[in-house]
């Protein structure tokens, strides 16, 4: 019998992160999910708002999921947005506020989390980087740099809290059929095709999967790792 846990998903209303919400309430597992507006989230989940760009409204949020469901046991850091453009392009703005609603939002979630999970001496922290984190992509220096920088939280907080019984992994996606791999041009979409081994993009219940079992007992002895779910798009990255 898996143990029941509380879990707190950011960025949990749609895509992948919904996807996450929803194999761990299939699990039997108490789940929130953040989303800015706090609402449209999957239905058995508590929805709650929260700005990963704002301390305050992050405590917010563990508060009134602490209440309800008691202390955070596993927190999946998912949220995270694009502003493409190439290095020359690319205003300061479009790389400060992606690094900082995906790396330092991470950050936030993470030590806010961490006091619950210190005191349980349990806890299971994972971050959604990307393939494209340690592979690179022309057009995305802001992103990678941001999913990039998830692999060196998760590495420094396994040496941190390692032995308090806390893990720390990272998820690196490839090309997941989503809202936003749907809305690129087909010769694109094929250009990319020709790439992964798979021959296939990848589902977004692979990705859940993949963090359920990152969160459960029988991962415990595993921490620090990077779990690509890309098709063999990234291999040796």
């Amino acid at each position: 019998m898996t143990t029941q846990r509380t879990v707190l998903i950011t960025g949990g209303n749609r895509g992948i992160g919904r996807a996450i919400a929803e194999e761990f309430l299939a699990a039997g597992h108490r789940v929130a999910v953040t989303s800015r507006s706090g609402d449209g989230g999957p239905e058995g989940a508590l929805t709650v708002a929260a700005d990963v760009n704002d301390a305050g409204s992050i405590d917010a949020a563990f508060k009134t999921v602490e209440e309800k469901y008691g202390p955070v046991e596993v927190v999946v850091a998912n949220a995270g947005i694009t502003k493409d453009g190439l290095l020359l392009r690319m205003s300061e703005d479009d790389f400060t506020s992606v690094v900082d609603t995906n790396l330092t939002g991470a950050f936030r979630i993470i030590k806010r989390a961490s006091k619950g999970m210190l005191r349980a001496k349990f806890g299971r922290v994972v971050l959604i980087s990307s393939v494209v984190g340690l592979f690179g992509s022309p057009g995305q220096i802001n992103y990678a740099a941001s999913k990039a920088g998830l692999v060196g939280i998760a590495r420094s907080l396994t040496r941190e809290l390692g032995s308090r019984g806390i893990t720390a992994n990272v998820v690196a996606p490839g090309f997941i059929e989503t809202e936003m791999t749907a809305v690129l041009p087909e010769e694109t979409q094929q250009e990319y095709l020709s790439q992964i081994p798979a021959g296939r993009f990848g589902q977004v219940d692979e990705i859940a999967k993949t963090v359920r079992w990152l969160a459960s007992e029988d991962a415990g002895y595993i921490s620090g790792a990077v779990i690509p779910v890309d098709g063999g798009l990234g291999m040796g990255h």
